[in-house]
Parts: structure tokens; C-alpha cells; sequence
């Protein structure tokens, strides 16, 4: 037997590899199939089932590609509803695969569907539990993202709590719990960096697993959840409903587009041009209204939460030879309309005479010469919680996840210093800032991080969150 976690960090995201006597199961597969079926191959296994733990929101699953490609069966839990051809699981039902066995484990809450994946090893041992959403290692699934008219996300933090004490906490304390995601997932709140453990551990330090009453769990589980992301429910959809296949998407996004045919390009497809280099280089130099998203970063969930289309044509500006890793990265996340990326990248632009713009960014010592107390207009594009611990004296807090809803309240008059933790999001805002033609400001390199080595004024209380009229 053969058990193998795939771990993809810029999602957050566990897939499973298991295998046994030549049969192979996935679960929860990423988008790109490629690396599962070679895996396979070099086992000299066949993949016989693909197993789902739910509808996943936050990636496209690469479940009808492999299913196709491989022939396997891909697996829901009960009440999951297709538009393709899968096998809907009964509660405890069983699969063989080789000389082991995977149970189905219905645990709604996350969602309806929502179900873990019991392995049993050929002595008939409880071996792992899969358990999706359900189980983090530190958290449980967030039970927000199901609701409709008639259920309420008390009703499925309810339901969790069932599912939980019912399904999971009756097994083994050795068996070990591998997640569907860990840190940095907006699937969950308090996700560990550990990316499994045994359910015995968990139940000592998981909030979730203590022994409370079903309404102070709903309580705590519900307490604090930031808004999904805008992506989550059409990304869920795909799941649902399918998708163009993974190849076509990298064949469309391997057009290589000369400096005057990307131009064009542009225009014509009212295209956004994304631009992927790190937040350094760029702002050395970028095309006019270009979007900066590096990809040695958190790429394909800010993609996901500030481009509200998944159907957007999107030009790509890239590092030499990180074209395909772009265009894969975006399709993970539902943004399947890549036209092109331009040939030789940004130096073949600026190579060719065409118009270059900069972003005027300093650093943070720069910023601490230039600081003058109640004068200088600080924005700081972190989320609450990281601003409540620490700030810039009198910083305004505007979450770059909301830029589209405060950007209205930025006056064209008024110069602003832009930073965030470490330069990446903060670059994000400057650039699309930029492209809707405000120039008034200086982004901080380096972030808070580098600010709090300096003498500028810091405070960890909250200060009013709408931008002073000046």
C-alpha cells in the first residue's frame, strides 16, 4: 500500500495519491491531470476511481479531465448532484482497490455533500481518514459556503457539529487525518501549517473537537469567517456542472503574441494584461494599465478575488519560460479565457519603443525620513486583523480585497503611501490604482514588515477606517 499527499502551496491544497496490487485511487484532484496519470504509470498502477470529498470552491478539481484520460470512476458523496457521469456514494459504502478498502463517510456541514474517505488497510485496520473540508488540522471547515433559502449556516455549523462527533471523533485516536487544505486557505480560519496529524492530537488542540455543546460550537465555528471570496461559488458551479478540458486551455494560452500583436490584441479583446513578474521589477517598469500579480505569491486566490469574470480574456506578461505555470495556475482557479502571452516578455516591449510606465516606490527608511505626523496619508491594504495588531499611527486600513468598493473614496488631490506586509499586495493595489488613472501616491517596499524596523510612529489601536477628506 501506498499513501502520498501532493501538497500545492499556493493553494493551500492536499491531493492524494494511493495505490495498491496496481490499482490507484485520486483524491481531490487539482485542474492539470498530467502529473497524476504519469505518477500511475510509473507505479504501474491503473487509477480506478476518482474520489471527491465535496464540490470544492476554491479550485477547479481535475476530476472529469482524469476520468476521461484514465477511464476511472469519479465518486461523490451522497446527495451530490452531476451534470456528468459519476458515482453517487451511499453512506458507508465500500471500495476495493487492490488488497485495501476505502469507505464513504458522510459528513455534511462544510456542505450537503460534503464526505470523508475512510481507508482500511488489508488487515482490516483503520489506517487514514480523508477528510476534505470537514477536519483541518487546527480548524473545521467553514459551513457558510451551502446555504440556501430554506438552510441557514447555523444549520449546517449544526450539522458539522453532528458530523464531527458522530463520523470522525468515534474512529481510532491513531488514525491519521490528511485535510484537503492547510494555512492560507479561505476555506477555513485557523488552518495549521502541518498538513496532517493523528485524530488523538487533534482532539487535544483542535478548537473544534472540545467537548462543547452543539450551540457554543456554532458559535465559535461561525465567529470571525471574513466573506468568501467572489470566485468560491462559480468555481463550485464548475465542479458541478464541467469545464473545458485542461489542454485546450494550455494550447489557447501558449500563443505567443509579438509587442505589436499583443498591443492589438489588447484592444481588440478589451483583454486585462496581467502581468506576473515580482513586485520589484515590475515597478521598474510595466505596460501602461497592466495589473501586476506575482506569481511567487498567493497568484491564483488574488486572481480569483479581484477579477469578478471567470470568462475575462486575460494577456499575460511573464517571467521567461513561467508561461505554462501562469496559464495552469489561472485555469486552477476557473480563469480559462488566457489569449496569449507576450513573446520574450516584458524586455521584447520595451526593446520595441513601446510606451513604459513606472511605479514610484521607495523604501521604508525613505518613507520614515519623509514621515511627518499628521501630514502624511498612510493606506494599508492588510486585512483587519493584521492591522488591529500593528499599524502606522493614523494609517488608514483599506483591505486590498475591497479595493473595488473603497477605491471611490481615494481623492486625486491627496498623496498617499501605499503598503501592506511585504510588498506583494501592496503592488497589487498601486497597479490597479495606476490603471484607473490615479498617480498621487508611493508605494512602500518591503511593507510593514520593513516599516517596523524604522522610527515611524506605530500603534496597535484601531483608528477610523474611511479615508480623511484633505
Amino acid at each position: 500500500m501506498k499513501v502520498e499527499q501532493i501538497y500545492t502551496g499556493c493553494l493551500a491544497q492536499g491531493a492524494y495519491y494511493i495505490e495498491s496490487k496496481g490499482e490507484a485511487v485520486i483524491i481531490d484532484p487539482l485542474r492539470e491531470v498530467a502529473p497524476y496519470i504519469a505518477k500511475a504509470e510509473k507505479e504501474n498502477a491503473k487509477i480506478k476511481y476518482v474520489f471527491e470529498t465535496h464540490f470544492h470552491a476554491d479550485f477547479v478539481s481535475g476530476h472529469i479531465d482524469l476520468a476521461k484520460k484514465t477511464g476511472a470512476t469519479i465518486v461523490y458523496g451522497p446527495t451530490a448532484e452531476t451534470a456528468f457521469a459519476a458515482h453517487i456514494a451511499k453512506d458507508g459504502e465500500e471500495f476495493k482497490v487492490g488488497d485495501i478498502t476505502i469507505r464513504v463517510l458522510h459528513t455534511p456541514g462544510h456542505t450537503l455533500e460534503s464526505s470523508c474517505y475512510l481507508l482500511i488497510d488489508k488487515n482490516g485496520k483503520y489506517h487514514s481518514l480523508f477528510s476534505g473540508d470537514t477536519l483541518f488540522i487546527g480548524d473545521v471547515g467553514r459551513p457558510d459556503l451551502a446555504v440556501k433559502s430554506d438552510l441557514t449556516k447555523e444549520d449546517l455549523a449544526g450539522l458539522l457539529y453532528d458530523s464531527l462527533r458522530s463520523k470522525v471523533m468515534t474512529l481510532p485516536d491513531d488514525i491519521i487525518i490528511y485535510p484537503a487544505h492547510g494555512a492560507g486557505s479561505a476555506c477555513g480560519k485557523n488552518m495549521s501549517k502541518e498538513t496532517w496529524d493523528t485524530l488523538g492530537h487533534q482532539k487535544e488542540t483542535n478548537y473544534a473537537l472540545r467537548n462543547i455543546s452543539k450551540e457554543e460550537f456554532i458559535k465559535e465555528v461561525l465567529d470571525g469567517i471574513a466573506p468568501p471570496p467572489q470566485y468560491f461559488p462559480k468555481n463550485a458551479m464548475l465542479n458541478k456542472k464541467g469545464y473545458e478540458s485542461i489542454d485546450e486551455v494550455l494550447s489557447q494560452g501558449a500563443r505567443e503574441l509579438s509587442p505589436e500583436e499583443f498591443e492589438m490584441t489588447a484592444d481588440a479583446e478589451e483583454a486585462i494584461v496581467l502581468d506576473t513578474r515580482k513586485p520589484t521589477e515590475f515597478a521598474k517598469g510595466f505596460i501602461p494599465n497592466s495589473i501586476n500579480i506575482g506569481l511567487d505569491g498567493q497568484f491564483a486566490a488574488w486572481v480569483g478575488a479581484l477579477i469578478t469574470d471567470l470568462k475575462q480574456p486575460i494577456l499575460l506578461v511573464t517571467d521567461l519560460g513561467r508561461e505554462e505555470e501562469a496559464v495552469t495556475r489561472l485555469a486552477r482557479v476557473g480563469y480559462d479565457n488566457t489569449i496569449g502571452h507576450l513573446k520574450g516578455g516584458f524586455e521584447a516591449w520595451k526593446n520595441d519603443g513601446k510606451d513604459v510606465e513606472i511605479i514610484d516606490s521607495i523604501t521604508a527608511e525613505e518613507f520614515a525620513s519623509r514621515f511627518q505626523k499628521n501630514e502624511t496619508v498612510v493606506l494599508d491594504v492588510r486585512k483587519e486583523s493584521e492591522y488591529r495588531a500593528e499599524h502606522v499611527e493614523d494609517a488608514y486600513n483599506k483591505p486590498l480585497d475591497y479595493i473595488n468598493e473603497w477605491m471611490s473614496s481615494v481623492d486625486p488631490k491627496t498623496h498617499y503611501y501605499i503598503h501592506c506586509a511585504g510588498g506583494y499586495r501592496s503592488m497589487i493595489t498601486a497597479s490597479i490604482l495606476k490603471a484607473r488613472g490615479f498617480n498621487n501616491f508611493t508605494e512602500v517596499a518591503g511593507g510593514f514588515g520593513a516599516i517596523a524596523k524604522t522610527s515611524v510612529p506605530k500603534t496597535d489601536f484601531v483608528c477610523q477606517s474611511k479615508l480623511q477628506s484633505r
